[in-house]
């Protein structure tokens, strides 16, 4: 069983409720999938373990195009095939041609790492379960050169997903799950105080009155989330503004708000005079 355990790091805010869920992959060795909407610390989780537990972290950032034997390996046929007309090497060495994938480097390195899936809803239905004998058995074949490739150190695997889509039951069924809900204002004054310890108290509390207050407004496309308030406070002590009507004045709003719908119903407020709270 692996004795490695998750205590949090100084620069991550984590649950006792997550910090039981990472312990648990970690013993059970499975998988740990995270759900949770954007801006919620997903990723930055995968970047804390590996900070806690002192091990190196493979990042594979899932596109809508990816496909999972690029997480396994790859195959350079066009190198071959140029080497083999205008090369001198040996191209009958089919092995300098295979280039390993983040799973592949994660199976292969020489000490246990974390490896980070980060946003696996993004691929297509059938991803997950392309990836589902590799992640259980920690091993995959490589076809020219006829070679299973297995796990030296299991890799501690951390899968998010922005609930973007529905993953499969099998994948589902293999994979310790955690949902981040979103930070309560209790919460947030400890995630702020964490980068911000010295921070202006009367900031810190208007800046949370106006940013829970949007979040609460009915039709917004893309409701601010915590990195985004964390670098509307920097712009906020950065540049010295009023900090007492924050709520009406609302300063820097981009910086909230990325969706023109957003700012638009933002800017409809202002110019009507009121407050958030009024709204």
């Amino acid at each position: 069983m692996n004795m490695n355990v998750f205590k949090g790091s100084d620069d991550y805010v984590v649950t006792k409720e997550l910090m039981n869920s990472v312990n648990v992959a970690i013993a059970l060795e499975k998988p740990l999938l995270i759900k949770g909407e954007p801006g919620t610390g997903k990723t930055m989780l995968a970047e804390a373990i590996a900070q806690s537990l002192d091990m190196d972290l493979i990042i594979w950032g899932i596109k809508s195009t990816t496909k999972a034997q690029e997480g396994l390996y790859m195959y350079d046929t066009v190198q071959r095939l140029y080497d083999s007309q205008f090369g001198e090497g040996d191209v009958s060495d089919i092995k300098q041609y295979i280039k390993l994938g983040k799973l592949g480097e994660a199976f292969t390195s020489d000490k246990q790492v974390v490896l980070l899936i980060d946003e696996i809803d993004k691929a297509d239905l059938e991803f997950p379960n392309d990836l589902l004998w590799e992640l259980d058995k920690m091993e995959f074949y490589i076809h020219e050169t006829k070679e299973i490739v297995a796990t030296k150190h299991r890799p501690i695997v951390i899968i998010t997903s922005n609930a973007e889509k529905e993953l499969p039951d099998a994948f589902l069924r293999r994979c310790i799950f955690h949902y981040i809900e979103f930070p309560t204002r209790e919460k947030m004054e400890e995630i702020i105080s964490v980068h911000y310890g010295n921070i202006n108290e009367k900031l810190s509390q208007n800046a949370l009155d106006a940013f829970y207050e949007i979040r609460k407004m009915e039709g917004l496309q893309k409701k601010p989330s915590t990195s985004e308030l964390l670098d509307w406070i920097q712009a906020l002590m950065i540049s010295g503004v009023n900090i007492e009507n924050l709520s009406k004045e609302m300063p820097f709003v981009g910086v909230l708000l990325k969706k023109n719908q957003d700012v638009e119903i933002m800017q409809e407020i202002k110019e009507k005079g009121y407050s958030l709270r009024r709204w």
